[in-house]
Order: C-alpha cells, then sequence, then structure tokens
C-alpha cells in the first residue's frame, strides 16, 4: 500500500496541465524575494509572465533578467486606484482566454514586536499589504480567473498557522488564511483552485542585525517610561537577541518555496496547503495541531521574562 501510495503522489506531482506557453500568470511582489524568482522560473518554462513590482527600477531589473515571455508593470496593493489600473492593463494583455494564475505574493513583515511595543498604524501598514492587498487585487482580477477556471496562490505563512510574533504580520496571515479557505470553497463550482502557501522561517530580505537592532530600538525608545519599566531593559535586549538569532537561523534557499508556488501553478492537481521548510513541517504545524494550553506552554518559553512578571 505504502508504495502505491508513493507512486499515486509521483503521477499527481507530475501531471501538468497543458498548453503551459500560453498561459498568463500574475505575480505580484516581484522586485525581490519568492515574487522574483518565481517569475524567472515561470518564463524558464515558457509561460507568459506579468510580473507586478512596486519600483521602477525593480521592473527593469526583472525585464533585463528574463525574456519577452515576461511583462513587467507597477503595483501598489495597498492603493485601490493603482490595483484597478493594473486589472484593466491585464485584461487588455489575456484578452478572451482569461488569467490562468494569480500570485499573491507581495507581503510585508516589520514593524514586529511585543504587541503593547506597537501603535494601530504599526499594525495597519503591515495588513494593508499582506491582506487587505490581497484581497482588493484578488477581487478585481477575479472575472479574469473565473474565465480560464485558473488557480489563485495566496502567500501566507508558518505565521498564518500558529503567532509566533506580535504584531500585524501574524494577524495578516491568519486573515489570509481565512480568506483563502472561503474563496475557494465559493469558486470550487466555477472550477477555479486555490492554494496557500506556508513556508517556515526563510529569508527573502537584505535586512542586516545592525538594522533590525536600530529598529528594535526605535521600537523601544518611543515607549512611554511606564511601559519601558514594566518590561525592562533586560526584557528588551533578550527580545532583540532572539529575533536577531532567529533572522540567522533562516532558510537562505528560497526554491523550496518557489518550486511549491510553481507546482500549484502548472500541476493538474494542486495542493491546497503547502509547507516549505524542514521547521514548517517539524515545528509549526504540529504546534499549531496541538491543543492551545500546550502550545502557549511551549512557545512562553521563548519569551523574556518582564520586570513586572508575578
Amino acid at each position: 500500500m505504502a508504495d502505491l501510495s508513493c507512486i499515486y503522489r509521483w503521477f499527481k506531482n507530475c501531471n501538468v496541465v497543458r498548453n503551459l506557453s500560453d498561459k498568463y500568470v500574475v505575480i505580484t511582489g516581484c522586485d525581490s524575494g519568492f515574487g522574483n524568482l518565481l517569475a524567472k522560473q515561470l518564463v524558464d518554462r515558457d509561460m507568459r509572465v506579468l510580473a507586478a513590482c512596486l519600483t521602477e527600477e525593480g521592473a527593469q531589473k526583472l525585464l533585463q533578467d528574463t525574456s519577452n515571455r515576461l511583462q513587467a508593470f507597477l503595483l501598489d496593493v495597498t492603493k485601490s486606484e493603482s490595483i484597478q489600473a493594473a486589472a484593466q492593463w491585464v485584461r487588455c494583455q489575456v484578452g478572451e482566454q482569461g488569467l490562468w494564475a494569480l500570485v499573491n505574493n507581495a507581503g510585508v513583515g516589520l514593524p514586529s514586536g511585543p504587541n503593547e511595543w506597537l501603535t494601530k498604524e504599526d499594525f495597519v501598514k503591515v495588513i494593508n499589504v499582506n491582506l487587505v492587498g490581497t484581497i482588493d487585487v484578488t477581487l478585481h482580477m477575479l472575472p479574469m480567473i473565473k474565465k480560464a477556471r485558473g488557480r489563485i496562490i495566496n502567500m501566507s505563512s508558518s505565521g498564518g498557522r500558529v503567532a509566533m510574533i506580535g504584531g500585524g504580520y501574524c494577524v495578516s496571515k491568519f486573515g489570509v488564511e481565512a480568506f483563502s479557505d472561503s474563496i475557494r470553497r465559493e469558486l470550487h463550482y466555477f472550477g477555479v483552485k486555490v492554494s496557500i502557501i506556508e513556508p517556515g522561517n526563510y529569508r527573502t530580505s537584505i535586512l542586516g542585525k545592525e538594522s533590525l537592532e536600530h529598529r528594535m530600538r526605535q521600537l523601544w525608545e518611543r515607549l512611554p517610561q511606564e511601559t519601558q519599566n514594566s518590561y525592562g531593559e533586560d526584557y528588551f535586549q533578550i527580545y532583540t537577541e532572539k529575533l536577531i538569532r532567529m533572522m540567522q537561523l533562516a532558510h537562505l534557499d528560497i526554491t523550496d518555496v518557489t518550486n511549491c508556488m510553481e507546482h500549484a501553478i502548472v500541476s493538474r492537481s494542486p495542493r491546497i496547503r503547502y509547507n516549505p521548510g524542514w521547521d514548517a513541517k517539524l515545528l509549526f504545524v504540529p504546534l499549531a495541531k496541538l491543543p492551545t494550553p500546550v502550545t502557549d506552554f511551549i512557545l512562553s518559553r521563548y519569551l523574556p521574562v518582564p520586570a513586572d512578571s508575578v
């Protein structure tokens, strides 16, 4: 039975859709990281890639690194007028065949930290990109996706299964999970498939140790003295050290993630969820399935002890 299961899984993974060279894919957040690498992989597969970049510099660099199978356009997912203009441009490119796949990859992680150290604006900054941007782009592209009976691939995170850090990041990724689940059930009747990518700890930015220390120091120094006294300088130092350590332990090879994204686009049988990274499979997914008090106990051991702790 185990052999039959392996053969069945191999067949599903290798069974790709036909006429990939005729299919259009929109990817957001292509200036760097996952989106940038995925765009290049799909061009190598001879697909038609419409790559959304935030900056003109990012768009020009990607055009130089690829072929005429890729077209780049500017998109700010936090601005509805930018999304409307992008959707109209995409509609002109894909025509009556529609849009085969939308990859909602654009995202930010900072500011993050203990929730009490952050402001409403800090939360909104992250949520507007990671969650509201994903929803807004999807709604504008949806008629074209339905026409092609295509795919939606949403970038979530292991932080969308279990909240490892305060701030808007995990909040937004939990929202992406909920949005993906609800729209997957609705679009099932239209032949549209929805996949969620839940990577472990991958490093996609050039943010260094000094930059992270500086940002955390800025958060700390803007706090009222009462709040600083409540946590204590030792808490700040240990918390910052743990964040830096987590950044240093992050996976540097992001191809595991982009390969999962590619599979969700080209396979006849895409998975609902992908969990690239050993930490996602062996740590975060099990933590999410444990009883909540057990998960709380394990994760609370990771946090430093505040000065005013009982």
